[in-house]
């Protein structure tokens, strides 16, 4: 199963699954095409869209779960 951690960028996360976009939407992460999320990671991505980034970790490790 692929787990999801803090460090990951946005895009090897949706490189793994492009049905987790609208979860990272659901947190407020929309430029998911944009330049930065190759390099920003999700702990990065989260201090600038003020989201919690556990609770995205968890719920983007419950979609990979789901999907083993």
């Amino acid at each position: 199963m692929f787990e999801v951690n803090k460090k990951m960028t946005i895009g090897e996360v949706v490189r793994q699954d492009r049905e987790t976009a609208p979860i990272l939407m659901q947190f407020g992460m929309h430029c998911l095409g944009c330049p930065h999320a190759q390099m920003e990671s999700l702990e990065q991505a989260g201090m600038v869209h003020g989201c919690d980034v556990d609770a995205l970790v968890a719920a983007l490790n419950e979609h990979f779960a789901k999907k083993a």
